[in-house]
């Protein structure tokens, strides 16, 4: 998901290369496995209440 997002895209802005490359790659791994451990970004619940509402006019 966040690589669609466009994270962990390399600039670059050091050079460019092979180890640019892995380290973009070790930091979107790691921005992911942080997000987790805090419990997402709120994404879920966004879409649900979004969902909900849109459900809720059609009646």
């Amino acid at each position: 998901m966040l690589k669609s997002a466009g994270l962990g895209k390399t600039s670059g802005s050091f050079g460019g290369g092979a180890g640019e490359d892995q380290f973009a790659d070790f930091l979107v791994r790691e921005q992911a496995r942080e997000m987790v451990r805090s419990g997402g970004i709120g994404l879920a619940e966004s879409i649900y209440t979004a969902l909900k509402e849109r459900g809720d006019e059609t009646r």
